[in-house]
């Protein structure tokens, strides 16, 4: 099966398809100036957003990676998160910080995820 990708720039594609599986690039709040639980939902939203374009939805998600920038943020980001995730359907995850592109960026987040059939 061919390697597909999507939106790309040069640096790198924002979606990458491979034998069913969507393949997502880190993705970040569309305004930075909200606190965690706003760069959080609108991450997320952005994701679910990306998911249904290429055939996708939050229930088929395999896997997560959260990237915080300090984890003194961990419980805030996890009420929005686990608002979000569907139960019965939660992905495989992972949660680390780390030093994001800006200063004013709180979470980053990159997932992997079945195209439905």
């Amino acid at each position: 099966m061919a390697i597909r990708r999507f939106e790309s720039n040069g640096r790198y594609s924002k979606v990458v398809e491979h034998n069913g599986i969507l393949y997502i690039s880190g993705q970040v709040c569309s305004d930075p100036s909200g606190d965690i639980k706003a760069q959080t939902a609108q991450t997320l939203q952005k994701i679910e957003e990306t998911l249904v374009k290429y055939g996708s939805d939050k229930e088929h998600m395999l896997s997560a990676t959260v990237y915080l920038k300090d984890m003194s943020l961990f419980k805030e980001m996890n009420s929005v998160y686990d608002a979000w995730v569907v139960k019965d359907n939660e992905p495989a995850r992972a949660c680390v910080e780390a030093e994001l592109a800006s200063p004013t960026l709180l979470v980053e987040i990159a997932c992997i995820a079945a195209v439905k059939e």
